[in-house]
C-alpha cells in the first residue's frame, strides 16, 4: 500500500520535562508536524509512506529530512529551497496547567511553496491513499490553492483521500477555515475530527458536550458525524473522543461512522506527551482500512495506536503493528516484557 502525506514538518523546541517557557535556559530540538507524524506512524506499521513538503537547502532542512528517513519514510519528492523551516515551541502541561504551543512559522519554505513546484504525476502514480489536514491550507493562499488542486488531481486518479480537520485558531479564523475547507471537503472520502473541529470549522455542534469541563455525550457525536457525511458526501467520518480529567490524565476513545456508529473501547491514559495523538489515530485508521479491516476493527486499531502515542515523548509514534494489536486485543497491563 502506498500512502502519500503532504504538509509542513517543523523544528520542535521544548524545555526539558515540565519546565515552563519562562523557566527554561535551554530547549531540546526534535522534528514533527501533523502530516509528518502520520507518515512516520505508517512507515512504522510497514506501509509505503511517502511524505511531501518543501524545506530549505541547508543543514537544518537536511536534519528534518534525516529525521523522516530514520523511520523509513520516502523523502525523494521533498523540494529544497526557501529561506527557513517552520518552528514551534512546546511547553508540556501537567495536572491543571495546560500545555502551550507557540508558532514561529510565517514565511517558511513550505508556507510559500506553490503547487507547480512538486512532481505530482510521479508522486500520485500508483498511490492508494492521500492524507491531508486543515493545517496546510491555514498557512496561506499558496498552500490553500495547493491543497485544493492536489485533491482534484488525486480524485481524478481514483486515490482515496482522508482529511483531518485539525482547526488551529492561531493560524486562521473560523470564517476563513469554513470557506476554504468547504471547497476541500467534497473530495474527501474519510473525514477525521476531534471534539471541537466540526464546531469551529462548520458550526456543527455535539449536544450535551463541554470540552472545557471534560463533559462528552458520545451520542451527540453520532449526529455530528452524520451531518458531516451528509453535507460533504464523505463515506466515513472518524471522531476522537477525549475526556480531559486534567492535562495529565484523559479518557481516550473514538468513533467511526459509516452509516452507523462504531465506538471503540475507552482507555484511561496518563499522558507523557499528547502532541501527535490525533495524527497517530489518523495513521492507525488509514492503515487498518487499507488492510481491509471492518469498521469496528479499524476504530479499535486507530484508538489503540493513539493511546500508545500518548505515552511517548516527541511528535512521532514509535510503535509497530504488533504492539497496537496487543493493546487492542486487551493487553494493557503495562507489565515488563522479558
Amino acid at each position: 500500500m502506498k500512502i502519500v502525506t503532504v504538509g509542513e514538518i517543523m523544528l520542535r523546541l521544548a524545555p526539558a520535562g515540565y519546565y515552563c517557557f519562562v523557566q527554561a535556559d535551554g530547549f531540546g530540538a526534535e522534528y514533527g508536524g501533523g502530516e509528518a507524524n502520520v507518515a512516520v506512524s505508517l512507515a512504522n506499521f510497514g506501509a509505503e509512506s511517502v511524505y511531501v513538503t518543501k524545506l530549505p537547502a541547508h543543514d537544518i532542512g537536511q536534519a528534518a529530512v534525516n529525521a523522516l528517513r530514520r523511520y523509513g519514510v520516502d523523502t525523494r519528492y521533498i523540494v529544497r529551497g526557501g529561506e527557513r523551516i517552520g518552528i514551534y515551541f512546546m511547553e508540556k502541561g501537567a495536572s491543571q496547567r495546560p500545555s502551550k504551543v507557540i508558532y514561529d512559522r510565517k514565511g517558511s519554505a513550505f508556507a510559500e511553496s506553490r503547487y507547480e513546484e512538486f512532481r505530482w504525476e510521479d508522486i500520485l502514480r500508483d498511490a492508494d491513499w492521500l492524507h491531508i489536514t486543515g493545517i496546510t491550507p491555514a498557512l496561506g493562499e499558496n498552500t490553500a490553492d495547493l491543497t485544493l488542486r492536489l485533491c482534484r488531481a488525486a480524485k481524478e486518479r481514483g486515490v482515496k483521500i482522508s482529511c483531518d480537520l485539525n482547526y488551529r485558531k492561531k493560524l486562521w479564523t473560523r470564517e476563513r477555515a469554513r470557506k476554504v475547507m468547504s471547497q476541500v471537503m467534497p473530495y474527501v472520502d474519510v473525514c477525521i475530527a476531534n471534539e471541537e473541529d466540526a464546531s469551529d470549522v462548520f458550526g456543527i455542534h455535539a449536544a450535551n458536550t463541554d470540552v472545557t469541563k471534560g463533559a462528552l455525550d458520545k451520542d451527540g457525536y453520532v449526529s455530528v458525524a452524520k451531518q458531516l457525511a451528509e453535507r460533504f458526501g464523505c463515506a466515513k467520518v472518524a471522531i476522537t473522543l477525549r475526556t480531559s480529567l486534567s492535562a495529565s490524565d484523559n479518557l481516550w476513545a473514538g468513533m467511526l461512522y459509516d452509516g452507523e456508529a462504531h465506538f471503540s473501547r475507552e482507555y484511561p491514559v496518563h499522558i507523557v506527551d499528547r502532541v501527535g495523538g490525533g495524527d497517530s489515530f489518523a495513521a492507525g485508521l488509514i492503515y487498518a482500512l487499507l488492510k481491509g479491516e471492518e469498521a469496528q476493527g479499524a476504530i479499535e486499531f486507530a484508538v489503540a495506536a493513539s493511546c500508545l502515542k500518548h505515552t511517548i515523548e516527541g511528535d512521532f509514534n514509535m510503535v509497530g503493528e504488533a504492539q497496537v494489536r496487543a493493546l487492542a486485543g486487551g493487553d494493557g497491563s503495562g507489565r515488563v516484557q522479558r
